[in-house]
């Protein structure tokens, strides 16, 4: 039997509605306890403006870095879980939402895979989740497109700012 590579994992959090920083720091917590990901490490949350969609409440945005051996299809199924378990419906395309966790990358690994795009087509475009995620892995590769850094660098930042507020990862 062969070993499965552990890579890098990123998930990008939001919420904008009911109490945003207990809900981002609930899907923390609930991804810290899961046996598929480990050595989890958490960006400083940020505020950020709505991008797309009907108007709507600001948003918490922060990014979980962590470890993992598990396919794509199986840690996507863990944001599913977590955004279930905060109550997350999917009732209208980028309207408001309790949780938005987001699988950003897998490692290198490229998909096209209509069930799981990787890395996320977005990411590279967005303030809300390259700014948190330069902050917790600023030397991560975005495949196909470069460092979080660079890239992070490249955009406007506005409608985006860090906040105090902290995450914990507790296991």
């Amino acid at each position: 039997m062969s070993e499965r590579a552990v890579r890098t994992v990123a998930y990008s959090l939001g919420a904008n509605l009911g109490d945003r920083l207990a809900t981002l720091q609930g899907a923390v917590d609930l991804l810290a306890a899961s046996l598929l990901v480990h050595d989890v490490r958490v960006s400083p949350v940020y505020e950020t403006l709505p991008v797309g969609g009907p108007p709507q409440p600001d948003y918490l945005n922060a990014v979980v870095v962590c470890r993992s051996d598990a396919a794509p299809l199986e840690l996507l199924g863990l944001s599913y879980l977590v955004e279930q378990a905060h109550g997350r419906t999917r009732e209208e395309r980028w309207g408001a939402r309790t949780l938005d966790v987001d699988l950003l990358a897998v490692g290198e690994v490229e998909s096209g895979d209509p069930a799981l795009t990787l890395p996320h087509p977005r990411a590279h475009e967005r303030a809300f989740v390259l700014l948190p995620w330069r902050d917790v892995d600023a030397g991560a590769q975005l495949a196909g497109h470069g460092t979080v850094a660079e890239l992070a660098g490249a955009l406007a930042a506005d409608g985006v700012r860090r906040t105090a507020d902290l995450l914990v990862v507790q296991r």
